[in-house]
């Protein structure tokens, strides 16, 4: 079949034309026509290509069973080529194709034309062009595409979550500066109070805008670079978030974070709709561009720096001027949260209706939304929402406290910066720690000459119980032992990868507390029978050792198992931190409503403001917290939480101890170790004052006078208590035979009142060392020279007179003594100013009695002796 008519209809009809005339001849030399009738299944699917099809006349149509690329079903018309690609690409043919009516085909067996395509390579070649100009074509598109896609997707806004709720002139009014603001492309300031969705006005802005369909994407000024590379981009670099969006919108939300070096750029970007990439130092300035996307702002106060280069000021109103819209906004809400879980509509009676519009709701739409859900939630299968669901007792946990991470928002950054606590623990405790370690052992034994046992015992321990009042536990964030921990954890398993072994919290729930109790008992005596105080090394070797079960359990199990159950530093410190005036919690509402991942407690990638974390190190989560026994203060959670639900809370202080308390009797039996540690401190004064004349230079002499110094002034809290049981039941008796109704209150548990003890222990542990912190701390500046053997005698020393640091103790045992009495009646539910003032007083007197002879003890110890 050769003829110059078939060269030429290939030519001009068919996609062959790109090959040569003499290529061309040559097909037509081995073409065959055929006729196939009309619903003729020409090819089936998935089968290799039997000759490659011309169609002359007629039409074809193809099927596919590939549902993930419908466009392999269409028809063809004259002048198809049916398997060319298959043929040259040994393919196997993608759909069936039938005959919609009769057709005249030219046909090319394929054994032909693939012997063709051997002698001819022309035509592979001039096809494998074509294929890769059109490939290069859709990939560079595609590409562009992608990237433009990966680069705005962490900030895309799909949809504006609602519209504006509400009848009010605010609500009309609003409404109307939204839809001005979204007839034009000019730029938009939108400010109000927190809580009030000024992220979702911009999105209405964007979504009710002529150019609704391009992309939208919200940015927090707060995490932009000062350089403004991620938004302007760098020139000859990466592009911009401004380039990426082309007519997109742009919405900066939180504007007045935005770094000071960005507000000129900004200024300039509003004016006149250009940017300046972003140049390193040392190059040249590059040239402005032209940025087509619409600036929406979004602050919680308007800047008067670019409020004149903004084209529209949208200031939404609070909800508390709103307040005839709190009806239209509560339905709107329960209508939402309803329809999400396919429950029952409540109603809301008029009373809670009442009580909402009369709050003013500092927290604005975002708190009244969640007020509603969790109501609707307490309420279960309630037909009504009444006013005590809305409106339950504020809880205990709650009362009387302030968040100072909102009032001073500097100390939220520090918190959540790098410097606390790792760059603070590895650029200096890890080191500084070493070097103490050689300096006790090879530097001179006393403490008059050796800077670090002065550091160790003069300021350590007065500095940090004093701090204990203050910031609880936070000794345990920058503990060296616990440092050195971690280092052999991560050692460990870089050298033998491994699945380190889960906490057994059921044992050690049980003996970990007891275990700390036999180890400080240890400590003490070996404090008191080798002078700990005063010999270096000895020293060292308790800290050593003390460093030792950090690392020998840190290789065994997770994350930081010694330091919650098993360190006797930390058991002590978890004790004392109940007393503290802060706390770390969590906002149990936002962590059981909001939160899914529960990040601050297990660890993961970043989330929002959230960052990467390996989760809490004493696995304890901040919602769920009922004293300050195991936070370290760590702000692990703070830095991990996506939700601003951490707080760090100023509150009364110990108001755990009679509020939220689980008493636990291995923790009132170091509570009495720590009350005996402080009568065995003052063993030569109690020696004195007894009028015993024991040789403390004979060990078991010493042992046995050391065990009873330890012991004896325990038997006061048990004696104590045990004259209120004979007190309360003798009264009863007394009662009841008169014929007389029973008042009198019950005294609680022991384990209970014991916690009362507790300022006391820690008064008297601070008396104790206030001694050795102002009169041998100032000495540091000579006792340094002195441990490398230069005379340091001719520096200046700061230490206080003798009288000062008699007062300063005896006001320490005075106010704890009083605090104790105090704490006393508020663990017992009796506060003094009640109705049962006289009967409450008299039940826990031997108490307080005994609260008053053990202070009486101490200043006879500490100050007079």
């Amino acid at each position: 079949m050769t003829s110059p008519e078939t060269v030429i209809w290939l030519q001009e009809r068919t996609t062959l034309g790109i090959l040569s005339p003499e290529v061309l001849n040559a097909i037509a030399q081995i073409i065959e026509s055929q006729v196939v009738s009309a619903e003729t299944t020409l090819v089936n699917e998935g089968t290799s290509p039997e000759a490659l099809y011309l169609l002359v006349k007629g039409q074809l149509e193809s099927e596919t069973t590939n549902k993930n690329n419908p466009a392999l079903a269409c028809g063809f018309l004259p002048g198809a080529v049916i398997h060319l690609q298959e043929l040259l690409l040994d393919e196997l043919t993608p759909c069936s194709i039938t005959t919609v009516t009769e057709c005249n085909l030219w046909v090319v067996p394929a054994a032909k034309f693939r012997a063709l395509v051997s002698q001819y390579p022309e035509i592979a070649q001039a096809f494998s062009r074509r294929l890769a100009q059109e490939l290069a074509q859709v990939t560079s598109a595609l590409t562009y595409e992608q990237e433009r896609s990966v680069a705005l997707r962490p900030y895309l806004v799909t949809k504006a979550q609602r519209g504006i709720v509400g009848t009010s002139r605010y609500a009309v009014r609003l409404r109307e500066q939204i839809r001005e603001a979204a007839s034009d492309r000019e730029s938009v300031e939108i400010f109000g109070e927190p809580g009030l969705e000024k992220d979702n006005i911009a999105a209405l802005i964007h979504y009710g805008s002529p150019r609704r369909r391009e992309p939208i994407i919200k940015v927090n000024c707060g995490i932009l670079q000062t350089s403004g590379a991620d938004l302007f981009g760098r020139a000859g670099g990466k592009p911009g978030l401004l380039e990426w969006l082309g007519e997109g919108t742009l919405v900066l939300n939180n504007i007045q974070e935005l770094p000071s070096e960005l507000l000129p750029l900004l200024a300039q970007l509003l004016r006149n709709n250009t940017y300046t990439p972003a140049t390193r130092p040392g190059e040249p300035a590059a040239q402005a561009r032209i940025s087509k996307a619409r600036i929406l702002m979004v602050a919680e106060k308007a800047l008067p720096s670019i409020e004149r280069c903004v084209g529209h000021s949208i200031k939404v109103p609070p909800l508390r001027v709103r307040k005839a819209d709190i009806q239209a906004q509560v339905q709107y809400y329960i209508s939402l949260y309803v329809r999400a879980r396919g429950i029952a509509k409540p109603q809301v009676t008029p009373e809670s209706l009442r009580r909402l519009q009369s709050y003013d709701f500092p927290g604005n739409l975002k708190e009244l939304k969640n007020l509603v859900e969790r109501a609707i939630v307490q309420a279960g299968k309630a037909r009504e929402l009444t006013e005590e669901i809305f409106w339950p007792a504020q809880s205990k946990k709650k009362q009387f406290r302030v968040n100072l991470l909102n009032v001073y928002p500097d100390l939220r950054r520090f918190l959540r910066s790098p410097w606390w606590p790792d760059r603070l623990n590895y650029g200096f405790t890890v080191v500084v720690f070493a070097l103490m370690i050689g300096v006790l052992f090879l530097g001179p034994q006393t403490r008059d000459r050796n800077f670090a046992l002065n550091l160790f015992w003069a300021w350590w321990w007065p500095f940090f119980l004093f701090l204990f009042p203050f910031l609880g536990r936070i000794w345990c964030s920058v503990c060296p032992f616990m440092i050195y921990g971690e280092i052999t954890q991560k050692l460990s398993l870089m050298l033998f990868p491994r699945q380190l072994k889960r906490w057994p919290r059921e044992q050690a729930e049980k003996w970990g507390g007891w275990f700390v109790f036999g180890l400080f008992t240890l400590i003490f005596l070996w404090e008191e029978l080798w002078h700990l105080e005063n010999t270096a090394y000895l020293s060292a070797c308790l800290l050593l050792l003390i460093t030792a079960g950090a690392m020998i359990f840190s290789t065994i199990f997770e994350r930081r198992f010694w330091c919650r159950y098993l360190c006797p530093i930390g058991g002590m410190n978890g004790l004392f931190a109940k007393l503290s005036m802060t706390e770390l919690r969590a906002q149990q509402g936002i962590c059981s409503a909001s939160c899914t991942t529960y990040q601050c407690y297990k660890g993961g990638p970043p989330k929002g403001e959230g960052m990467e974390t390996n989760g809490c190190p004493l696995y304890s989560h901040p919602a769920q917290l009922e004293d300050n026994r195991d936070c370290v203060l760590c702000m692990t959670c703070l830095k991990a939480c996506p939700h601003r639900s951490v707080e760090f809370n100023l509150r009364p202080p110990g108001i755990e101890l009679w509020t939220t308390h689980v008493p636990r009797s291995y923790e009132v039996a170091l509570l009495l170790l720590l009350l005996g540690g402080v009568y065995l401190h003052r063993l030569p004064e109690l020696q004195t004052w007894l009028g015993l004349e024991i040789d403390l230079t004979q060990f078991w002499p010493h042992l046995g006078l050391s065990l009873l110094a330890l012991i004896i002034p325990v038997a006061i809290p048990f004696l104590g208590y045990g004259l209120i049981q004979v007190s309360y039941r003798l009264t009863n008796y007394i009662q009841r035979s008169q014929g007389k109704v029973q008042n009198r209150v019950k005294p609680r548990p022991f384990v209970e009142l014991a916690y009362g003890y507790l300022p006391l222990v820690l008064g008297g542990n601070l008396a104790h060392y206030l001694r050795l912190g102002l009169g041998e701390g100032g000495r540091i500046l000579p006792i340094t020279l002195a441990t490398f053997g230069l005379n340091g005698e001719q520096l200046p020393i700061l230490v206080a007179h003798p009288a000062v640091i008699a007062f300063l103790q005896g006001f320490t045992l005075i106010f704890s003594v009083l605090l104790a009495i105090v704490l006393t009646q508020k663990i017992a539910r009796q506060p003094m100013r009640s109705p049962l003032a006289l009967r409450s007083a008299q039940s826990l007197f031997w108490q307080h009695l005994g609260a008053i002879g053990l202070g009486a003890s101490m200043w006879v110890l500490i100050i007079s002796q």
